[in-house]
């Protein structure tokens, strides 16, 4: 668990259980993870449980991150959006931690206790940034943030 207080914050004590990553554009680019995302992921899987979303476009979200301790689920074709908010929905809203880049993102990032929007080589979509509580501009820095939470704090604070 990783533990946020934020002055202000419509809910000042986040108890952040859960991160739910989208996988192409934000862990992949065309469907291969990014070099050194791996090792980030099993720092902080120590700490919070990952959820990958996708539409797995290029079809190797399973082979990508079959080495790594993360929930990976499929999403249809059509409708990813309401797919990826309908899973948010299975688990408490306030403990997750969002981090994607596409507009089947925007429900998961508007909804979750956290959204964070990124942009990479795949670009951002306008509604996922308008959505996103935090904007980054890369995987990286978006994982930092939760190896050092107060760069969270500094950012959300009122």
């Amino acid at each position: 668990m990783i533990k946020i207080t934020i002055p202000g914050h419509q809910k000042e004590e986040l108890c952040l259980q859960h991160l739910i990553l989208d996988f192409n554009g934000t862990l992949a680019i065309e469907g291969k993870l990014i070099s050194g995302v791996t090792e980030k992921l099993l720092s902080l899987s120590k700490k919070i449980t990952i959820h990958v979303l996708t539409g797995n476009t290029y079809g190797t979200a399973a082979e990508e991150l079959k080495d790594l301790p993360c929930k990976l689920i499929s999403v249809g074709e059509r409708n990813q959006q309401a797919e990826k908010e309908n899973y948010l929905n299975t688990i408490d809203h306030e403990t997750v931690i969002s981090i994607g880049n596409g507009r089947n993102d925007k429900l998961m990032l508007l909804k979750s206790a956290i959204g964070i929007v990124v942009m990479q080589a795949e670009g951002m979509s306008v509604d996922a940034f308008m959505a996103a509580d935090i904007v980054c501009h890369n995987i990286f820095d978006a994982l930092d943030l939760l190896e050092n939470p107060n760069r969270i704090k500094s950012t959300l604070r009122n």
